[in-house]
Protein backbone atom coordinates (compact mmCIF):
# COMPACT_ATOMS: atom_id res chain seq x y z
CA UNK A 1 0.00 0.00 0.00
CA UNK A 2 1.06 3.59 -0.87
CA UNK A 3 3.03 5.53 1.98
CA UNK A 4 1.92 9.31 1.96
CA UNK A 5 4.38 11.27 3.86
CA UNK A 6 2.58 14.37 5.58
CA UNK A 7 5.06 17.02 5.14
CA UNK A 8 3.40 19.75 3.36
CA UNK A 9 4.05 20.81 -0.09
CA UNK A 10 3.76 23.80 -1.93
CA UNK A 11 1.88 23.65 -4.87
CA UNK A 12 0.63 26.31 -7.49
CA UNK A 13 -2.70 27.88 -7.09
CA UNK A 14 -5.39 26.56 -9.03
CA UNK A 15 -8.87 28.09 -9.74
CA UNK A 16 -11.01 26.42 -12.36
CA UNK A 17 -14.65 25.89 -12.87
CA UNK A 18 -14.47 22.35 -11.17
CA UNK A 19 -11.00 22.48 -9.46
CA UNK A 20 -10.20 24.59 -6.32
CA UNK A 21 -6.00 24.28 -4.76
CA UNK A 22 -5.30 27.53 -2.20
CA UNK A 23 -3.03 25.80 -0.11
CA UNK A 24 0.03 23.38 0.78
CA UNK A 25 -0.99 20.13 0.44
CA UNK A 26 -1.54 18.13 3.09
CA UNK A 27 -2.80 21.53 4.55
CA UNK A 28 -0.65 22.42 7.46
CA UNK A 29 -3.67 23.24 10.04
CA UNK A 30 -4.88 19.97 9.16
CA UNK A 31 -1.99 17.67 10.10
CA UNK A 32 -2.82 17.81 13.93
CA UNK A 33 -5.74 15.21 12.41
CA UNK A 34 -3.39 13.08 11.51
CA UNK A 35 -1.69 12.59 14.25
CA UNK A 36 -4.93 12.21 16.49
CA UNK A 37 -5.71 9.47 14.09
CA UNK A 38 -2.47 7.85 14.55
CA UNK A 39 -2.84 7.47 18.21
CA UNK A 40 -6.18 6.15 17.76
CA UNK A 41 -6.16 3.62 14.83
CA UNK A 42 -4.25 0.76 13.23
CA UNK A 43 -1.47 2.40 10.85
CA UNK A 44 -3.67 -0.18 8.47
CA UNK A 45 -6.43 2.90 7.97
CA UNK A 46 -3.38 5.82 6.96
CA UNK A 47 -2.91 4.59 3.17
CA UNK A 48 -5.04 7.10 1.11
CA UNK A 49 -3.92 11.14 -0.09
CA UNK A 50 -3.60 13.09 2.82
CA UNK A 51 -6.68 15.05 2.52
CA UNK A 52 -9.24 15.77 4.81
CA UNK A 53 -12.74 14.96 3.72
CA UNK A 54 -15.25 17.99 4.69
CA UNK A 55 -18.18 18.07 1.85
CA UNK A 56 -18.76 16.05 -1.44
CA UNK A 57 -21.10 16.36 -4.26
CA UNK A 58 -21.93 14.94 -7.27
CA UNK A 59 -18.07 14.25 -8.92
CA UNK A 60 -16.53 16.83 -6.83
CA UNK A 61 -14.64 16.22 -3.29
CA UNK A 62 -13.90 19.92 -0.99
CA UNK A 63 -11.99 20.40 2.09
CA UNK A 64 -12.91 23.10 4.38
CA UNK A 65 -9.81 25.23 3.87
CA UNK A 66 -10.71 26.12 -0.14
CA UNK A 67 -9.72 23.07 -1.12
CA UNK A 68 -11.90 21.27 -4.64
CA UNK A 69 -11.04 18.34 -6.22
CA UNK A 70 -12.81 16.84 -9.25
CA UNK A 71 -13.24 13.31 -7.77
CA UNK A 72 -11.77 9.94 -9.79
CA UNK A 73 -12.05 7.41 -6.70
CA UNK A 74 -16.12 7.72 -6.08
CA UNK A 75 -14.62 7.03 -2.73
CA UNK A 76 -13.74 3.17 -3.64
CA UNK A 77 -16.14 2.95 -6.61
CA UNK A 78 -19.05 3.77 -4.63
CA UNK A 79 -20.81 6.66 -5.80
CA UNK A 80 -22.08 5.72 -8.98
CA UNK A 81 -24.72 8.33 -8.96
CA UNK A 82 -22.56 10.75 -7.30
CA UNK A 83 -21.87 12.11 -3.80
CA UNK A 84 -24.62 13.40 -1.94
CA UNK A 85 -27.43 13.16 -5.00
CA UNK A 86 -30.39 15.51 -3.44
CA UNK A 87 -32.93 13.07 -3.94
CA UNK A 88 -30.71 10.29 -1.94
CA UNK A 89 -30.25 13.13 0.50
CA UNK A 90 -34.05 13.71 0.72
CA UNK A 91 -35.07 10.05 0.82
CA UNK A 92 -32.69 9.72 3.61
CA UNK A 93 -34.50 12.39 5.42
CA UNK A 94 -38.08 10.79 4.98
CA UNK A 95 -36.73 7.57 7.22
CA UNK A 96 -34.79 9.43 9.60
CA UNK A 97 -38.35 11.37 10.27
CA UNK A 98 -40.15 8.18 10.19
CA UNK A 99 -37.79 7.18 13.14
CA UNK A 100 -37.16 4.15 11.44
CA UNK A 101 -33.02 3.56 12.03
CA UNK A 102 -32.90 0.14 12.46
CA UNK A 103 -34.61 -3.35 12.28
CA UNK A 104 -32.35 -5.96 12.27
CA UNK A 105 -34.48 -8.72 10.06
CA UNK A 106 -38.11 -7.75 11.34
CA UNK A 107 -39.71 -6.47 7.90
CA UNK A 108 -39.94 -3.35 6.46
CA UNK A 109 -41.61 -1.80 3.28
CA UNK A 110 -38.32 -1.19 1.80
CA UNK A 111 -36.81 -4.31 2.50
CA UNK A 112 -39.55 -5.50 0.19
CA UNK A 113 -39.33 -3.24 -2.69
CA UNK A 114 -35.49 -3.29 -2.65
CA UNK A 115 -35.43 -7.26 -3.04
CA UNK A 116 -38.22 -7.14 -5.85
CA UNK A 117 -36.12 -4.20 -7.36
CA UNK A 118 -33.27 -6.27 -7.41
CA UNK A 119 -34.74 -9.45 -8.67
CA UNK A 120 -36.15 -7.55 -11.51
CA UNK A 121 -32.43 -7.10 -12.86
CA UNK A 122 -31.40 -10.26 -11.91
CA UNK A 123 -30.72 -12.76 -14.90
CA UNK A 124 -34.16 -14.73 -14.88
CA UNK A 125 -36.60 -12.37 -12.22
CA UNK A 126 -38.99 -15.95 -11.81
CA UNK A 127 -36.04 -17.62 -10.58
CA UNK A 128 -33.48 -15.42 -8.52
CA UNK A 129 -34.01 -13.87 -5.22
CA UNK A 130 -32.31 -11.48 -3.14
CA UNK A 131 -30.27 -11.36 0.21
CA UNK A 132 -29.68 -8.28 1.49
CA UNK A 133 -26.51 -7.56 3.62
CA UNK A 134 -23.71 -4.49 4.59
CA UNK A 135 -20.52 -5.22 3.06
CA UNK A 136 -19.30 -6.82 -0.09
CA UNK A 137 -16.95 -9.25 1.55
CA UNK A 138 -19.92 -10.26 3.21
CA UNK A 139 -21.74 -11.04 0.19
CA UNK A 140 -18.94 -13.21 -2.04
CA UNK A 141 -18.63 -15.11 1.70
CA UNK A 142 -21.74 -15.78 1.62
CA UNK A 143 -21.47 -16.60 -1.95
CA UNK A 144 -18.86 -19.47 -1.00
CA UNK A 145 -20.81 -20.34 1.55
CA UNK A 146 -23.62 -21.36 -0.92
CA UNK A 147 -21.71 -22.76 -3.45
CA UNK A 148 -19.97 -25.48 -1.51
CA UNK A 149 -23.70 -26.21 0.46
CA UNK A 150 -25.26 -26.37 -2.66
CA UNK A 151 -22.40 -29.42 -3.87
CA UNK A 152 -22.30 -30.93 -0.34
CA UNK A 153 -26.11 -31.18 -0.18
CA UNK A 154 -26.94 -32.78 -4.09
CA UNK A 155 -23.82 -34.43 -4.28
CA UNK A 156 -21.60 -35.31 -0.45
CA UNK A 157 -18.11 -34.09 0.39
CA UNK A 158 -15.91 -35.43 -1.93
CA UNK A 159 -17.21 -32.31 -4.11
CA UNK A 160 -15.75 -29.35 -1.87
CA UNK A 161 -12.69 -27.16 -4.00
CA UNK A 162 -13.71 -23.85 -4.80
CA UNK A 163 -11.87 -21.77 -7.89
CA UNK A 164 -10.86 -18.56 -7.65
CA UNK A 165 -8.41 -16.73 -9.72
CA UNK A 166 -4.78 -15.16 -9.33
CA UNK A 167 -4.58 -11.60 -8.67
CA UNK A 168 -8.46 -11.77 -7.32
CA UNK A 169 -9.45 -9.48 -4.93
CA UNK A 170 -13.00 -11.09 -3.34
CA UNK A 171 -12.71 -8.82 0.63
CA UNK A 172 -10.98 -8.72 3.89
CA UNK A 173 -12.53 -11.97 5.79
CA UNK A 174 -11.35 -15.01 5.79
CA UNK A 175 -13.37 -17.31 2.87
CA UNK A 176 -12.87 -14.24 0.82
CA UNK A 177 -9.16 -14.08 1.45
CA UNK A 178 -9.05 -17.44 0.83
CA UNK A 179 -10.32 -17.15 -2.20
CA UNK A 180 -8.66 -14.25 -3.52
CA UNK A 181 -5.51 -14.24 -5.15
CA UNK A 182 -3.15 -12.66 -3.38
CA UNK A 183 -0.90 -14.60 -1.05
CA UNK A 184 0.41 -11.69 1.27
CA UNK A 185 -3.06 -11.58 2.35
CA UNK A 186 -3.52 -14.77 3.06
CA UNK A 187 0.04 -15.74 5.30
CA UNK A 188 -2.22 -14.82 8.46
CA UNK A 189 -3.96 -18.25 8.02
CA UNK A 190 -0.55 -19.70 8.27
CA UNK A 191 -1.50 -23.47 6.87
CA UNK A 192 -4.60 -21.60 4.39
CA UNK A 193 -7.56 -24.22 3.38
CA UNK A 194 -6.84 -26.82 0.23
CA UNK A 195 -10.08 -26.93 -1.03
CA UNK A 196 -9.35 -23.25 -1.84
CA UNK A 197 -7.54 -23.36 -5.41
CA UNK A 198 -6.34 -20.37 -7.54
CA UNK A 199 -5.68 -20.83 -11.48
CA UNK A 200 -4.20 -18.03 -13.86
CA UNK A 201 -6.34 -15.26 -14.28
CA UNK A 202 -6.50 -14.60 -18.35
CA UNK A 203 -5.37 -10.49 -17.87
CA UNK A 204 -3.03 -10.53 -20.94
CA UNK A 205 -0.71 -8.49 -19.62
CA UNK A 206 1.21 -10.91 -17.37
CA UNK A 207 -0.66 -13.76 -18.55
CA UNK A 208 0.31 -13.05 -22.21
CA UNK A 209 -1.82 -16.21 -23.85
CA UNK A 210 -4.51 -16.84 -21.77
CA UNK A 211 -6.68 -19.89 -23.01
CA UNK A 212 -9.49 -21.74 -20.86
CA UNK A 213 -7.19 -24.43 -21.15
CA UNK A 214 -4.71 -22.94 -18.96
CA UNK A 215 -7.87 -23.16 -16.58
CA UNK A 216 -8.18 -27.13 -17.15
CA UNK A 217 -4.48 -27.81 -16.60
CA UNK A 218 -4.32 -26.04 -13.74
CA UNK A 219 -7.24 -28.13 -12.62
CA UNK A 220 -5.17 -30.98 -13.63
CA UNK A 221 -1.90 -29.94 -12.27
CA UNK A 222 -3.83 -29.82 -8.31
CA UNK A 223 -5.40 -33.59 -9.05
CA UNK A 224 -8.52 -31.79 -8.77
CA UNK A 225 -11.40 -33.28 -11.24
CA UNK A 226 -14.47 -31.23 -12.76
CA UNK A 227 -16.33 -33.99 -10.72
CA UNK A 228 -14.84 -32.69 -7.40
CA UNK A 229 -15.81 -28.72 -7.87
CA UNK A 230 -18.32 -27.00 -5.83
CA UNK A 231 -18.11 -23.22 -7.05
CA UNK A 232 -16.00 -20.91 -9.71
CA UNK A 233 -15.84 -17.15 -8.58
CA UNK A 234 -14.70 -14.15 -10.66
CA UNK A 235 -14.63 -10.52 -10.61
CA UNK A 236 -16.43 -9.78 -13.76
CA UNK A 237 -13.35 -7.67 -14.08
CA UNK A 238 -10.52 -7.51 -11.72
CA UNK A 239 -9.80 -4.52 -10.16
CA UNK A 240 -6.07 -3.81 -10.28
CA UNK A 241 -6.29 -3.09 -13.63
CA UNK A 242 -8.76 -3.08 -14.35
CA UNK A 243 -8.66 -6.55 -16.49
CA UNK A 244 -11.58 -8.36 -17.72
CA UNK A 245 -11.72 -11.86 -18.89
CA UNK A 246 -11.88 -12.19 -22.90
CA UNK A 247 -15.16 -13.25 -24.03
CA UNK A 248 -14.26 -16.62 -25.34
CA UNK A 249 -12.62 -17.36 -22.24
CA UNK A 250 -16.10 -16.37 -20.16
CA UNK A 251 -18.22 -18.37 -21.95
CA UNK A 252 -16.71 -21.60 -21.92
CA UNK A 253 -16.22 -21.11 -18.21
CA UNK A 254 -20.25 -20.64 -17.81
CA UNK A 255 -20.30 -24.14 -20.27
CA UNK A 256 -18.19 -25.85 -18.17
CA UNK A 257 -19.80 -24.73 -14.83
CA UNK A 258 -23.19 -25.69 -16.54
CA UNK A 259 -21.92 -29.42 -17.98
CA UNK A 260 -20.39 -30.28 -14.38
CA UNK A 261 -23.35 -28.04 -12.24
CA UNK A 262 -20.98 -25.91 -10.79
CA UNK A 263 -22.40 -22.85 -9.25
CA UNK A 264 -20.62 -19.95 -10.90
CA UNK A 265 -20.32 -16.47 -8.84
CA UNK A 266 -19.30 -13.12 -10.55
CA UNK A 267 -18.20 -10.23 -8.56
CA UNK A 268 -19.34 -7.26 -9.08
CA UNK A 269 -19.05 -5.84 -5.62
CA UNK A 270 -17.39 -3.18 -7.90
CA UNK A 271 -18.00 -3.92 -11.21
CA UNK A 272 -21.95 -3.07 -10.72
CA UNK A 273 -24.48 -0.50 -11.48
CA UNK A 274 -23.67 0.84 -14.49
CA UNK A 275 -19.94 1.15 -14.03
CA UNK A 276 -18.51 -0.33 -17.16
CA UNK A 277 -21.07 0.82 -19.21
CA UNK A 278 -23.58 -2.21 -18.68
CA UNK A 279 -25.68 -2.69 -16.26
CA UNK A 280 -24.10 -5.98 -14.84
CA UNK A 281 -20.04 -6.20 -15.90
CA UNK A 282 -21.10 -9.45 -16.12
CA UNK A 283 -23.34 -8.73 -19.18
CA UNK A 284 -20.45 -7.81 -21.63
CA UNK A 285 -20.00 -11.49 -21.90
CA UNK A 286 -23.42 -12.55 -22.26
CA UNK A 287 -23.18 -15.20 -19.51
CA UNK A 288 -25.96 -15.99 -16.96
CA UNK A 289 -24.07 -16.53 -13.17
CA UNK A 290 -25.99 -18.43 -10.61
CA UNK A 291 -25.00 -16.49 -7.91
CA UNK A 292 -23.98 -12.53 -7.89
CA UNK A 293 -22.21 -10.96 -4.90
CA UNK A 294 -22.44 -6.85 -5.73
CA UNK A 295 -22.41 -4.05 -3.33
CA UNK A 296 -20.44 -0.68 -3.61
CA UNK A 297 -22.75 1.27 -5.84
CA UNK A 298 -26.02 -0.20 -5.25
CA UNK A 299 -26.81 2.79 -2.91
CA UNK A 300 -23.51 5.03 -3.99
CA UNK A 301 -23.69 5.98 0.06
CA UNK A 302 -24.00 4.14 2.65
CA UNK A 303 -23.19 0.51 3.43
CA UNK A 304 -25.26 -2.04 1.96
CA UNK A 305 -24.61 -5.40 -0.37
CA UNK A 306 -26.61 -8.41 -1.72
CA UNK A 307 -26.40 -11.72 -3.30
CA UNK A 308 -28.48 -12.36 -6.44
CA UNK A 309 -29.04 -15.62 -6.98
CA UNK A 310 -30.57 -19.16 -7.99
CA UNK A 311 -33.63 -19.54 -5.59
CA UNK A 312 -32.59 -23.42 -5.54
CA UNK A 313 -29.33 -22.17 -3.76
CA UNK A 314 -30.08 -19.83 -2.22
CA UNK A 315 -33.63 -21.38 -0.52
CA UNK A 316 -30.79 -23.94 1.24
CA UNK A 317 -30.81 -22.38 4.65
CA UNK A 318 -33.52 -22.65 7.02
CA UNK A 319 -35.55 -19.68 8.40
CA UNK A 320 -32.96 -17.82 10.65
CA UNK A 321 -29.94 -19.55 9.40
CA UNK A 322 -28.33 -17.08 7.36
CA UNK A 323 -28.87 -13.59 8.04
CA UNK A 324 -26.62 -10.41 9.20
CA UNK A 325 -27.51 -8.01 12.08
CA UNK A 326 -27.68 -4.91 9.48
CA UNK A 327 -29.53 -6.81 6.46
CA UNK A 328 -31.93 -4.15 5.00
CA UNK A 329 -31.02 -1.44 7.11
CA UNK A 330 -33.74 0.59 6.55
CA UNK A 331 -31.74 3.70 5.93
CA UNK A 332 -29.17 1.65 3.57
CA UNK A 333 -32.07 0.21 2.02
CA UNK A 334 -33.57 4.14 1.38
CA UNK A 335 -30.52 5.61 -0.22
CA UNK A 336 -30.22 2.02 -2.53
CA UNK A 337 -33.75 2.38 -3.88
CA UNK A 338 -33.12 5.79 -4.79
CA UNK A 339 -30.49 5.03 -6.28
CA UNK A 340 -31.15 2.42 -8.79
CA UNK A 341 -34.15 5.10 -9.34
CA UNK A 342 -31.57 7.57 -10.29
CA UNK A 343 -29.57 5.55 -12.67
CA UNK A 344 -32.37 4.59 -14.51
CA UNK A 345 -33.61 7.95 -14.96
CA UNK A 346 -30.90 9.87 -15.31
CA UNK A 347 -29.91 7.13 -17.82
CA UNK A 348 -26.39 6.74 -16.10
CA UNK A 349 -25.49 3.66 -17.29
CA UNK A 350 -26.07 4.82 -20.76
CA UNK A 351 -24.06 7.82 -20.11
CA UNK A 352 -20.73 5.44 -18.66
CA UNK A 353 -20.81 4.04 -22.12
CA UNK A 354 -20.49 7.15 -23.99
CA UNK A 355 -18.14 9.21 -21.76
CA UNK A 356 -16.16 5.63 -21.86
CA UNK A 357 -15.72 6.27 -25.50
CA UNK A 358 -13.92 9.27 -24.45
CA UNK A 359 -11.84 8.11 -21.15
CA UNK A 360 -11.03 4.91 -22.79
CA UNK A 361 -9.02 6.44 -25.86
CA UNK A 362 -7.24 9.58 -23.90
CA UNK A 363 -5.91 7.27 -21.32
CA UNK A 364 -4.54 4.27 -24.11
CA UNK A 365 -3.05 7.71 -26.24
CA UNK A 366 -1.23 9.21 -22.39
CA UNK A 367 -0.07 6.06 -21.68
CA UNK A 368 1.48 5.45 -25.33
CA UNK A 369 3.58 9.14 -24.90
CA UNK A 370 5.69 7.11 -22.38
CA UNK A 371 4.54 3.63 -22.78
CA UNK A 372 8.34 2.35 -21.78
CA UNK A 373 7.58 3.31 -18.36
CA UNK A 374 3.23 3.18 -18.55
CA UNK A 375 3.55 -0.49 -20.47
CA UNK A 376 -0.56 -0.77 -20.24
CA UNK A 377 -3.71 1.12 -19.89
CA UNK A 378 -7.32 -0.44 -20.30
CA UNK A 379 -10.90 -0.32 -18.93
CA UNK A 380 -14.30 0.09 -20.18
CA UNK A 381 -16.81 2.74 -19.31
CA UNK A 382 -16.03 4.72 -16.21
CA UNK A 383 -13.16 2.49 -15.16
CA UNK A 384 -9.78 2.79 -16.61
CA UNK A 385 -6.36 2.07 -15.39
CA UNK A 386 -2.60 2.69 -16.63
CA UNK A 387 -0.01 -0.02 -15.22
CA UNK A 388 3.48 1.73 -14.20
CA UNK A 389 5.98 -0.93 -14.53
CA UNK A 390 9.84 -1.04 -15.08
CA UNK A 391 12.08 -3.89 -16.59
CA UNK A 392 10.03 -6.86 -17.53
CA UNK A 393 6.80 -5.40 -16.31
CA UNK A 394 7.78 -5.35 -13.06
CA UNK A 395 6.00 -3.26 -10.84
CA UNK A 396 7.14 0.33 -10.29
CA UNK A 397 4.79 1.70 -7.37
CA UNK A 398 7.11 4.84 -7.12
CA UNK A 399 5.67 6.17 -10.39
CA UNK A 400 2.09 5.27 -9.78
CA UNK A 401 2.20 7.02 -6.46
CA UNK A 402 4.12 10.34 -7.95
CA UNK A 403 1.63 10.36 -10.55
CA UNK A 404 -1.35 10.18 -8.38
CA UNK A 405 0.16 12.99 -5.87
CA UNK A 406 0.96 15.25 -9.20
CA UNK A 407 -2.81 15.27 -9.86
CA UNK A 408 -3.22 15.66 -6.08
CA UNK A 409 -1.36 18.82 -6.08
CA UNK A 410 -3.77 19.74 -9.51
CA UNK A 411 -7.32 18.94 -8.51
CA UNK A 412 -8.04 15.83 -9.08
CA UNK A 413 -8.18 13.10 -6.94
CA UNK A 414 -7.55 9.32 -6.96
CA UNK A 415 -7.37 6.68 -4.06
CA UNK A 416 -4.07 5.12 -3.59
CA UNK A 417 -2.25 3.28 -6.67
CA UNK A 418 -3.71 -0.38 -6.92
CA UNK A 419 -2.73 -3.59 -8.34
CA UNK A 420 -0.68 -6.37 -6.82
CA UNK A 421 2.38 -4.64 -6.49
CA UNK A 422 0.37 -0.86 -6.33
CA UNK A 423 1.59 -0.23 -10.19
CA UNK A 424 -1.76 0.91 -11.11
CA UNK A 425 -3.02 4.47 -11.12
CA UNK A 426 -7.04 3.85 -11.13
CA UNK A 427 -9.79 5.96 -12.47
CA UNK A 428 -13.21 5.67 -11.41
CA UNK A 429 -15.36 8.98 -11.82
CA UNK A 430 -18.93 9.03 -10.55
CA UNK A 431 -20.76 8.09 -13.44
CA UNK A 432 -22.70 11.69 -13.48
CA UNK A 433 -19.63 12.90 -14.58
CA UNK A 434 -20.29 15.37 -17.90
CA UNK A 435 -18.00 15.67 -20.89
CA UNK A 436 -16.78 19.48 -20.05
CA UNK A 437 -15.30 18.30 -16.40
CA UNK A 438 -13.78 14.67 -17.99
CA UNK A 439 -11.92 16.36 -20.49
CA UNK A 440 -10.11 18.35 -17.97
CA UNK A 441 -10.07 16.13 -15.72
CA UNK A 442 -7.64 13.80 -18.69
CA UNK A 443 -5.74 17.15 -19.28
CA UNK A 444 -4.81 17.26 -15.49
CA UNK A 445 -3.58 13.37 -15.77
CA UNK A 446 -1.86 14.41 -18.71
CA UNK A 447 -0.10 17.77 -16.97
CA UNK A 448 0.79 15.03 -14.13
CA UNK A 449 2.37 12.44 -16.06
CA UNK A 450 4.62 15.35 -18.22
CA UNK A 451 5.57 16.51 -14.49
CA UNK A 452 6.92 12.79 -13.91
CA UNK A 453 8.44 12.26 -16.59
CA UNK A 454 10.19 15.05 -17.38
CA UNK A 455 11.94 14.60 -14.43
Amino acid sequence: MAEYSLNPVEVPQIETKYRSIKTAIPVPESLPFFERLRKSEPRSMSGQPPIIWHSAQDCQVSDRYGNKWIDWSSGVLITNSGHAHPRIEKKLHEIIDQHLLASYVFVHEGRVELTEMLQAVSPDPENYTVFLLSTGSEATENCIKMAKTYALKKYGPKRKYFISFSSAFHGRTMGSQLAGGWPVQKEWIIDGDRTFIQVPFPDGFRNEKPSFQQFLDTLKAHNVEPEEIAGVMSESYQGGGPDFLPLEYAQELEKFCRKYDIVLAMDEVQAGFGRSGKFFTFQHYGIKPDLIPCGKGVSSSLPLSAVIGRRDIMDLYAPGSMTSTHSASPLCVAAALENLKIIKEEKLVENAAAMGEILQPEIRRIQQKYADRMTWAGGRGLVGGIRCTKGEKQPDPETSLKINLECLYRGLLMFAPVGTGGECVKIAPPLTIKEEMLRESIAVLEEACDAVFAK
